[in-house]
């Protein structure tokens, strides 16, 4: 496993970057509390990746008559780039995906073939699973082509806790009508909605766990499920993860997703 030293710099500076923006707010001459509901967002997004981060997760889909568990490790690099490779079970061992700003690809060692995920397959299933190809690229399309208002606060075992709606613009090219996320006071995403253009509930992703890891609470397990049938779902566990760590530069290519070096 890839180790690396937590950058409590970083950390502090996000809070910091928060704290002078809330100051901007109360400062602009309107008497108001709320921090802004994009930089939340934002902060939400950068508190799970950090810099860097490496992480070794279990993904288990469950079905009303079966149910499977792929053991999986994830790099990640700002907001552009990530790799997620699945390490077992055996017969699925090697399936990787590589995301480069907002263009994934998908390797599988049985046909030894790189393929491109066009544009128009980013809603689609994940290796069978209730996440989407753009739900596992962890898409930052929601923080500039989203409208977001601040619907309410709240205070949740001691922590302030924030439910924030995010319509997409007229243009943008996404296939929801509106998202509803839930975000605490230390950034973790408790809660996502996604809502069609009839305003009706599709799919929702609850964060079931929180744990400290690596000097930082963070959702340890995401369960995805289709409101339609709530009993079947999709369960993302986060058994490790390492911030801010050294990436070698040639770890988001296709030549390793092939063939993997590290």
């Amino acid at each position: 496993m890839s180790t690396g030293n937590f950058n409590s710099a970083s950390h502090i500076r996000l809070r910091v970057f928060l704290l002078v923006s809330f100051m901007v707010i109360c400062g602009s001459g309107q008497a108001t509390d709320s921090p802004d509901p994009r930089e939340l967002i934002q902060a939400a997004m950068q508190h799970w990746r950090g810099v860097t981060s490496y992480s070794e997760m279990t993904m288990t889909i469950h079905r009303a008559d079966w149910q499977r568990s792929f053991s999986m490790q994830a790099w990640t690099e700002g907001d552009k780039q990530s790799l997620v490779r699945v390490t077992e079970p055996k017969r699925d061992a090697g399936n990787a995906t590589l995301v480069q700003d907002k263009s994934m690809w998908t390797y599988s060692p049985k046909i030894n073939r790189i393929l491109k995920v066009p544009a128009s397959m980013m809603s689609q299933s994940w290796m069978g699973s209730d996440f989407s190809n753009k739900d596992i690229s962890k898409s930052t399309d929601i923080i500039d082509q989203y409208d977001h208002r601040l619907v309410s606060s709240e205070t949740r075992d001691g922590h302030l806790v924030y439910t924030i709606e995010s319509i997409p613009h007229e243009d943008a090219a996404v296939v929801w009508g509106r998202e509803i996320i839930v975000i605490r006071d230390d950034y973790i995403m408790l809660s996502q909605q996604f809502w069609d253009q009839d305003n009706l509930l599709v799919k929702q992703m609850d964060t079931t766990s929180i744990a400290l890891m690596d000097d930082r609470y963070i959702a340890a397990r995401m369960r995805m499920y289709q409101l339609e049938s709530p009993e079947e779902w999709t369960e993302m566990s986060v058994q490790a993860i390492d911030f801010d760590i050294d990436i070698a530069s040639s770890l988001f290519t296709l030549s390793n997703l092939r063939n993997p070096r590290q």
